[in-house]
């Protein structure tokens, strides 16, 4: 029998907290049982009332703080406490940093067990404000009145959002002329649940100098008045270069269907990181923070270590912004990705840049990393940057199979970084040092570059 938790629902109780979670929330212990606590900080004893009890832990509500850390600070958003989008503006900027590092060096040493690996400060920016270059907020009505805005925490209630403290100033302009639009034309709002009305979700990209392109979710194929609504937004918006609407007609959390129609102006915009340029569609992936984008591309590349005579693997290179960051410094950069129109935004990007060193493969990169190296491909340096899941098996074991003199595994998620650099400890390569970056200030996400060679034999 396993024991019982020794926390009751509804029972109020005292609690240290003596670290952050994943997800930024306080973790304290009940005579040795875990519980969590939503907005406490490390240090701080609160009075909580359980809610939830679990197996191997509770969640708890905050009734009244006892004690306040040093780094406790008012948060700069109004609506902060309601709203999912942040996790950390409580939190100074600095504490924040130091947490995301403790967050890396707890994944490497608890879930991959690799001991004394040397995790550097965070990276993180001058001004943690205003840096998203892409927005998607859903549409909703609330008390009859029209909402957009981010969810709140664990739910889909929209939280209507008018100044959001990490968007850049021309996706908060787009999301309250669109709040206008819909009142004024009378766009009929996407309801969840009954999979009925037009307008879903509103996108915002924010290119070089200011450029903005809206995108139109929308859960049926005719927009009425769209030439009007286009009218209004350019008055609004003088920044504004390109309208265009999405359709999406499947009943799910997918944000962007498969069709976009332009409706006004450019079908891309551009924006750059360090010397190269780039043109974004609707559809693209392109990293939201520029100013940190091209921090984490430079520390891949210091990692890379290139003289211009290397063969470089990009595995999961989406649209080939590190490939060709990489090209501008190898004698050849291969990417592999599994997505098809990414490839051909890299292929593009590359093309633009003038990039003629890189060359890019469709496909999954289980399938084509040992395809690869049965045609004899045997790259110096293998760059991964996988999505939150990690590395699959057969990638890792492609990539030992190649010996590579260095891997640079660029992680956006902590614990699946930590799983795979035990993987590939137990394969002959060591992880040398880590550095993580602040690509998402306020949040609890942190990007991690890791240095791998093989062990000295």
């Amino acid at each position: 029998m396993g024991r019982e938790a020794p926390v009751y629902g509804d029972e109020i109780y005292e609690i240290e907290v003596e670290r952050l979670g994943n997800n930024a929330e306080g973790v304290g212990r009940i005579d040795g049982f875990t519980v969590f606590v939503p907005g406490a900080l490390p240090g701080e004893r609160v009075r909580l009332k359980i809610g939830v009890v679990k197996k191997r832990y509770a969640i708890g509500a905050v009734v009244k703080r006892l004690t306040d850390s040093p780094d406790r600070v008012v948060p700069r958003c109004p609506i902060y406490e309601m709203c999912g989008g942040c996790q950390l503006q409580h939190l100074s900027y600095s504490a924040q940093l130091e947490v995301k590092r403790r967050q890396v060096i707890d994944a490497i040493e608890r879930i991959g067990g690799l001991k004394d690996i040397p995790v550097h400060p965070v990276k993180g920016m001058e001004n943690p404000w205003n840096y998203r270059n892409k927005m998607q907020f859903p549409v909703g009505l609330a008390g009859g009145n029209i909402v957009i805005g981010c969810y709140a925490g664990g739910s889909h209630v929209i939280i209507n959002t008018e100044d959001c403290c990490i968007q850049r100033s021309g996706n908060n302009d787009l999301a309250n002329a669109m709040r206008e639009a819909v009142k004024k034309f009378g766009i009929p709002v996407y309801h969840e649940d009954r999979h009925t009305g037009v307008l879903r979700h509103i996108m915002g990209r924010v290119g070089k100098n200011g450029e903005i392109m809206a995108v139109l979710v929308t859960a049926v194929p005719e927009l009425r008045r769209s030439k009007e609504i286009v009218h209004f937004l350019r008055q609004k918006l003088p920044h504004l270069v390109s309208v265009q609407q999405n359709i999406q007609t499947y009943r799910n959390n997918v944000v962007l269907g498969r069709e976009t129609r332009l409706l006004w102006g450019k079908t891309t915009i551009q924006d750059s990181i360090g010397r190269l340029h780039f043109h974004i569609s609707p559809r693209s992936f392109f990293q939201v923070n520029t100013t940190q984008a091209e921090v984490l591309y430079r520390q891949t590349l210091d990692y890379a270590a290139l003289t211009g005579r290397e063969t470089v693997l990009d595995v999961y290179c989406g649209t080939g912004t590190i490939t060709s960051f990489l090209a501008q410094r190898a004698r050849r950069a291969i990417g592999i990705e599994i997505v098809a129109p990414a490839i051909r935004d890299a292929q593009k990007n590359a093309r633009d840049n003038h990039v003629k060193n890189a060359e890019f493969l469709v496909g999954d990169a289980t399938d084509v990393m040992p395809r690869l190296y049965r045609d004899g491909i045997r790259p110096d340096v293998v760059v991964v940057d996988p999505p939150r899941a990690g590395c699959t098996p057969p990638v890792l074991h492609s990539i030992i199979a190649m010996y590579p003199q260095r891997i640079v595994y660029v992680s956006c998620n902590p614990a699946s970084l930590g799983r795979d650099l035990a993987i590939l400890d137990r394969l002959g390569y060591q992880t040398i040092e880590a550095q993580p970056v602040d690509m998402f200030p306020m949040t609890s996400h942190v990007e991690t570059v890791s240095l791998i060679m093989p062990k000295i034999q």
